[in-house]
């Protein structure tokens, strides 16, 4: 899998799944541009790894995404991957479910990742060659109790893919999705034993899944080795659900 030297653009870099991208795309000697709205857990990724530029950047800015990228594109001398990493949960049952709540998740996680995908083409397009992982979730397969909002943005983005695969495919860029289930993350640490191990007993696999085995997929959809995967999304969930 050779990938040296391709310049890497990831959002929500400073969380788990994050952090794991980050650290595989260095391990693979990538140019990164980690991208995130934690300032201080951005400098540590700066601190952590080589070949590594960060940039502040809150994606609820629709109309500075343009602007965002072209900057990027300088910044890094071009973009050759984009992995659409970020998004939020803003989780309540549909009928407690405010419009702002709902408006706020889709505008995040469906919303800027067209944007972030529509002016990263026009860049690709121009190199003649593009790689584009947009992360979603298992729920946007199965649903979940108290996330319309979050299930139905995921949900988005595998459609939004796939029609995006339909138009670009020609141009030799390919855009596929990860879907993780439910990885360790400091987020899952925080659930109690009791629901966990309820949860781990619907996973066939026995584990909750890591950072890493979705960063190893992303990876792989990134490299030439996946050049004829195309419109697909990868299920990374130890076998919960089984498309």
């Amino acid at each position: 899998m050779n990938l040296k030297n391709k310049k890497i653009l990831i959002t929500g870099a400073t969380g788990g799944i994050g952090n794991s991208l980050v650290k595989k795309f260095n391990a693979l000697e990538c140019v990164i541009l980690a991208t995130g709205t934690n300032e201080e857990k951005l400098s540590r990724l700066k601190n952590d790894y080589k070949n590594i530029h960060i940039e502040k950047f809150k994606l609820d800015e629709h109309n500075r995404i343009e602007e965002f990228i072209e900057k990027i594109d300088k910044k890094i001398n071009g973009i050759d991957v984009l992995v659409n990493n970020a998004g939020i949960t803003l989780d309540n049952l549909a009928i407690r479910l405010t419009e702002d709540n709902w408006k706020k998740v889709l505008d995040i996680n469906l919303t800027s990742t067209f944007l972030m995908c529509k002016y990263s083409i026009k860049k690709m397009l121009k190199r003649k060659f593009g790689r584009i992982i947009n992360i979603t979730s298992i729920v946007g397969h199965t649903g979940n109790l108290g996330q319309a909002n979050y299930s139905a943005s995921k949900a988005g983005i595998v459609a939004f893919s796939k029609s995006l695969a339909f138009e670009y495919a020609k141009k030799n860029i390919t855009v596929n999705c990860v879907s993780p289930g439910f990885i360790k993350t400091e987020m899952t640490d925080k659930i109690n034993d009791d629901f966990k191990n309820k949860l781990v007993d619907k996973i066939p696999a026995g584990t909750l899944g890591s950072g890493d085995d979705v960063s190893n997929c992303v990876a792989f959809l990134a490299s030439d080795m996946a050049n004829y995967i195309n419109g697909e999304t990868i299920h990374v969930n130890g076998g919960m659900y089984m498309a």
